[in-house]
């Protein structure tokens, strides 16, 4: 059966979309996060079939997790849940790999029909999306992403150490040893081109990963 993980940051939405997916039998749910790093986490030990992603979920932006996911998991694929329905950020949560974007408010029957299209391998957007979303796909960025060189462990300790984990807290949260954690810093530092701590948080925060 197709396996699923719901990433949302209301326990309520979360119990819903779990009832609504298991009464049709559509998913067997491995696994729920109430925040980013927690859902990047979970799809790299489950590698689900299906990832329901909402966006705005502490610790970790939902498009980070959806970058992340295109490489600790490739074949998972994204259903973005939102209320956020303004053009551009449709097309960057598509540009970054989402299949599928709904918006949250919709009729049960909406998301139902987004999983099983994307468990066919094909797109869904919610009925008040226009169909400029996918057509701007064909558009895409020409500017190289530094992050993209970074693997998910490393995305991972940047957004730990952007909000001020030292490495010892770094390797309690990610169950790896400090030595570990350094290794890491070191070589996203390197990869980035940055020097210090605040180089560090002053990327962080223009990449949209921390708040100012």
């Amino acid at each position: 059966m197709t396996t699923a993980i719901i990433a949302d940051d209301h326990e309520i939405v979360r119990r819903g979309l779990r009832g609504v997916l298991e009464s049709e039998g559509l998913c067997r749910i491995v696994g729920e996060a109430s925040d980013g790093l927690a859902a990047a986490q979970l799809v790299e030990q489950h590698r689900p079939h299906v990832l329901l992603l909402d966006l705005n979920l502490p610790r970790l932006h939902g498009i980070e997790v959806l970058r992340q996911t295109r490489t600790s998991s490739p074949h998972t694929r994204t259903i973005i849940l939102s209320m956020h329905q303004d053009e551009p950020y449709v097309i960057e949560t598509l540009r970054a790999g989402a299949m599928a974007y709904v918006l949250k408010g919709s009729e049960s029957s909406e998301v139902i029909h987004a999983v099983r299209e994307v468990i066919a391998g094909r797109r869904f957007l919610s009925a008040t999306l226009s169909e400029w979303a996918i057509n701007a796909l064909v558009a895409k960025p020409t500017d190289s992403d530094p992050l993209a060189s970074l693997t998910p462990r490393e995305r991972m300790v940047l957004q730990l150490a952007a909000e001020g984990h030292g490495n010892t807290a770094l390797a309690e949260k990610l169950f790896i040893s400090p030595r570990t954690a350094e290794t890491h810093r070191t070589n996203l530092l390197r990869k980035l081109g940055l020097q210090t701590q605040t180089d560090l948080v002053r990327f962080a925060i223009r990449k949209g990963l921390i708040s100012a």
